[in-house]
């Protein structure tokens, strides 16, 4: 019996499972735009896409399975305000890739030292309908090092259990009005939490590279 065949969603394993399905193949995109193909890859948008990156951080819980780190936004923001996202943003020029934006991102909204985090693998980027092209990087945080997170920016952070997010019994298909039609998202509620859009949208692509 293989690691995993006893263990499917510990760290261990998914690293494991992921090295044997990445790299994703270079001309592969996601987004939005896989449930609402009638809108197209940038509905609210005219322009060249923005480049942008997120970090997806992996916890090492053993034997109990990995779990994975989201930030809440915080209710004042001009944009996606309460929202729940994983740390991330624009790339900079002087970032030079979207590991190091992502890492560096996630230093300024939650203080998680890069020093902590291991760039594994970059997923597929998500073209999002505000014109965003977004590259999820997965990374691997090693032990439990402190965060702060930064309050003009992130309400709260927690975690979720891997096993959670991977299994596709808990990604809901659910819409919204938009312009008259109904515009269609991943939703995965989990206890208090809403995780939907672009962050559920990426889950989903993780899901789809690594489990599906």
């Amino acid at each position: 019996m293989s690691l995993l065949d006893l263990a499917p969603f510990t760290a261990a394993a998914f690293r494991d499972r992921a090295r044997a399905r990445l790299p994703v193949p270079a001309d592969l995109v996601t987004g939005d735009h896989v449930l609402n193909p009638d809108m197209g890859p940038y509905a609210k948008w005219d322009g060249p896409p923005r480049e942008a990156a997120v970090l997806i951080p992996i916890y090492d819980q053993g034997a109990r399975g990995a779990t994975v780190l989201f930030t809440e936004r915080t209710a004042h923001l001009k944009a996606h305000a309460g929202q729940v996202a994983f740390p991330g943003g624009k790339i900079d020029p002087e970032d030079g890739s979207p590991e190091i934006a992502a890492l560096r991102e996630a230093e300024e909204e939650i203080g998680l030292d890069r020093r902590h985090v291991e760039p594994f693998a970059r997923l597929a980027p998500y073209l999002t309908g505000s014109g965003y092209r977004v590259t999820p990087v997965i990374g691997f945080v090693s032990g439990r090092p402190p965060l702060t997170p930064n309050p003009g920016e992130v309400a709260d952070v927690f975690e979720v259990p891997l096993e959670f997010l991977m299994d596709p019994a808990n990604h809901q298909r659910q819409s919204r009005d938009w312009q008259g039609r109904p515009r269609y998202f991943y939703a995965m509620p989990f206890q208090t939490r809403f995780i939907w859009g672009v962050t559920a949208g990426i889950v989903r692509s993780l899901y789809d590279t690594v489990y599906g």
